[in-house]
């Protein structure tokens, strides 16, 4: 049996298959988009006639959206993520989202480290949700 395709890679965006196993048959995608974002301007110290430099730092900006099977499944999700705090607050912010059943992440920052390790941190607790939703079936309706 072929692998899946595992993603289709471009600047911006990417796909990639469903997490659940080859038997899944939700058709789901998770979809990646990066970009970097407008200028902002930031103090910087340094020599000059006022003794201020200004420094134009791009923020980068991350997006992952998850389709789920039913929208009780992206509410699961997104209760099981929301209670991180991010440790470097005000250096990235993370945004969650609930629309039907995407669940979508939004991560801005200036440093493109933290975000990183930010990134995956999220990507892991993420695999552990799912791997547990996964074991213990669909949830009953309330």
């Amino acid at each position: 049996m072929q692998a899946p395709n595992r993603g289709t890679s471009n600047a911006a965006a990417g796909r990639t298959g469903c997490l659940r196993p080859r038997s899944c048959t939700c058709g789901t995608d998770i979809v990646v988009a990066a970009a970097r974002g407008s200028y902002s301007t930031v103090p910087v110290s340094g020599t000059g006639a006022s003794g201020n430099r200004r420094s134009l730092i791009r923020p980068h900006m991350f997006a992952l959206r998850v389709p789920f099977p039913s929208p009780l499944e992206a509410e699961i999700a997104h209760g099981s993520l929301s209670p991180d705090v991010e440790p470097h607050q005000g250096v990235i912010e993370k945004e969650l989202t609930v629309r039907g059943n995407v669940l979508a992440i939004k991560w801005t920052a200036e440093d493109a480290r933290l975000l990183r390790i930010s990134i995956i941190n999220c990507l892991e607790h993420l695999s552990l949700v799912l791997r547990t939703m996964q074991h213990f079936g669909p949830p009953i309706s309330r």
